[in-house]
């Protein structure tokens, strides 16, 4: 069986096996050993030949994300360890929440895999069926409801994706010699030669329905709702992995469109979303009281950088795209995991009953105050240097893009500053309530935070070599 086969097929194997595993603890491992072995699964793949076999594709575009999803996966997982007993569940629904987790991180893991764009498209329904699940497990009327925005929205968005995935296999059909109308490799040889109208209509309709997986504005609106309701670690996963599903699909569509002449530009689409994206989101960061809702406007503003990038195209603007990506999701779900802890001790997610925590929980306080300043684009974080290739590519190839980019990233770095302040930094509430945290919430911190760190300032060079080639690949 081939090694990409592998990496899918062992989370789904696993969430068989932990659907009868009544005892809490015993699941918590059991996850961990699946997703500890994903990870080792996914080490393997430096080692093997980049290329198409069957349905599945290797290159150097989703090698990265597909290390980044293992790496998540494993340290979610280890979070979850300490954190899901503190989530009040009943047997059933814990054993729901780690059956749906690992049927997430399968689907992921084919999702960026899929050489097939209709396989593709049934992994991320996957994907996101099984966050829906997360997302309501709680049972309140507002988890249930934010599981509902959740499933309703990204329903429409997945159906306008499946309208686009037939279009663009029509047009490819269209064109006489083609093979697997289809598979990505046919897809991208074929565009050229393919009716520009159609294909430009087949990128509008999997452009807003990708669009809607990964938050961008204006179809966003089930994003804070499922992040600040559901488990933790479902944030984590949902601003960490599942959006950059969506972008990946969304950066191979544009290639493909890309390759034709005759179409209208695909990356001024994209850039016009991710600008709104951009500043919609920095100006709603000044409204928001509750801190999970906070950082789930904050995944949206991400997004739509990362979409800017991908906007710009070139070289450039694609490697500025990729890397904050994958900074986001390192730093994104640092800030998740402390914020779950700073919950547990508090009982609150607004930002008021949390503020203090490097008086009250010195270890959370900073490790949290650090996640932040690293989410905020402050440097030597990964972000800051995708945000400063980003301007840079904005002041050469597009001036006009200054004002709106600066005005929405001063604001938002200015509004996680102060939230960052409110929370680790100002007086603590009256009631000065301490505690301690384990090993399992401050581990994964401190492993994201150090990987955001190399990203920023010591990319190695095998690294920088692939994203170079990924860059490419994007159009």
């Amino acid at each position: 069986m081939p090694l990409a086969w592998l990496l899918v097929l062992l989370p789904w194997a696993g969430a068989a096996v932990l659907g009868f595993l009544p005892r809490e603890r015993v699941a918590a491992l059991v996850n961990i050993g699946v997703s500890a072995a994903g990870f080792l699964l996914s080490l393997l793949l430096l080692a093997e030949p980049q290329g198409v076999t069957g349905w599945t594709r290797l290159d150097a575009l989703n090698l990265p994300l597909l290390l980044l999803s293992s790496v998540v996966g494993l340290t979610t997982s280890v979070y979850s360890l300490g954190a899901i007993a503190a989530e009040g569940l009943d047997a059933r629904r814990l054993r729901a929440f780690h059956v749906a987790f690992q049927l997430f991180m399968g689907a992921q893991a084919l999702a960026l895999l899929a050489d097939n764009l209709g396989v593709m498209w049934v992994a991320v329904e996957i994907a996101t069926l099984a966050s829906v699940l997360m997302v309501g497990l709680h049972g309140t009327p507002a988890a249930i409801e934010a599981a509902w925005k959740f499933f309703i929205l990204c329903g429409v968005g997945i159906a306008l994706a499946l309208l686009g995935t037939i279009i663009l296999g029509l047009a490819a059909q269209a064109v006489p010699g083609e093979g697997e109308a289809l598979s990505w490799a046919a897809l991208l040889a074929s565009a050229p030669r393919c009716d520009p109208g159609v294909l430009n209509l087949a990128f509008v309709f999997l452009l807003v329905g990708y669009g809607t997986k990964a938050g961008l504005v204006p179809l966003h609106a089930w994003l804070p709702d499922a992040e600040a309701e559901g488990p933790i670690a479902i944030s984590a996963v949902l601003s960490g992995l599942l959006l950059n599903a969506a972008l990946h699909a969304v950066l191979r569509v544009k290639a493909i469109v890309g390759a034709n002449a005759e179409t209208v530009p695909p990356g001024a689409l994209l850039l016009a979303f991710g600008l709104a994206s951009v500043l919609v989101a920095g100006f709603a960061l000044w409204r928001r009281r509750d801190a999970r809702r906070f950082f789930a406007w904050s995944s949206i503003l991400h997004m739509g950088l990362a979409a800017t990038g991908f906007g710009f195209g070139g070289v450039a603007g694609n490697l500025a795209g990729l890397l904050h990506m994958l900074g986001h999701s390192l730093a994104k779900s640092a800030v998740f995991f402390g914020i779950g802890a700073a919950v547990r001790l508090r009982g609150s997610q607004r930002i008021a009953d949390l503020g203090g925590l490097c008086t009250t929980v010195p270890a959370l306080g900073w490790a949290l105050a650090i996640s932040i300043a690293a989410v905020a684009g402050l440097p030597p974080f990964a972000l800051f240097a995708s945000e400063y290739l980003l301007v840079t590519e904005a002041a050469a190839q597009h001036p006009w893009a200054i004002l709106p980019l600066g005005l929405g990233l001063l604001v938002a770095v200015a509004a996680k500053v102060q939230t960052l302040q409110a929370l680790c930094f100002c007086d603590p509430p009256a009631d000065r309530t301490t505690g301690r945290v384990d090993w399992t919430s401050l581990g994964p911190i401190w492993a994201h935070l150090v990987l955001a760190l190399l990203l920023g300032v010591a990319l190695p060079g095998p690294l920088r070599s692939m994203l170079g080639e990924a860059a490419g690949v994007g159009g």
